[in-house]
């Protein structure tokens, strides 16, 4: 099992990605930002405390590819494991901002913040269920 984050030629390595704290200290930010103003204090508090929660799955959980399937550790055991046959569809929303990740299995949707390198995030995505990515809606088009 490699621990690097770097994209690999071959689907045969595993690879962790590395962690990104930039949305939960975007979060916590925004909350600590609200508890200046002078309105009530619950709101700011919830978000910052959502902030804080954020923070603390990105330092305890890593998602790995494999060759077959999309596994989330926590604290390095094993949480839960996505096999790429039961994808339908996957998408990247707001990537270069501190985004969400989306991705439908047969049997549910799933929606992630991306806690995570979107870069290497995408990589592994394209090469190992690219043909799955939903396409962004074309403004030209009328559906």
């Amino acid at each position: 099992m490699s621990t690097n984050s770097s994209p690999k030629t071959g689907t045969a390595e595993s690879i962790i990605l590395k962690p990104l704290h930039r949305l939960p200290l975007l979060i916590s930010a925004f909350g600590l930002t609200l508890l200046a103003v002078p309105i009530n204090n619950l709101p700011g508090i919830l978000i910052s405390i959502f902030g804080l929660f954020l923070l603390l799955q990105s330092f305890i959980l890593r998602l790995e590819f494999t060759s077959s399937d999309l596994v989330v550790l926590q604290l390095g055991r094993e949480l839960r494991r996505f096999p790429f046959q039961n994808w339908l569809a996957w998408r990247l929303f707001l990537p270069q901002l501190p985004g969400i990740f989306y991705f439908r299995e047969t049997a549910s949707p799933h929606l992630l913040p991306i806690l995570f390198d979107p870069t290497t995030l995408r990589e592994q995505l394209e090469l190992r269920v690219g043909e799955l990515e939903v396409p962004k809606a074309s403004p030209n088009t009328l559906s």
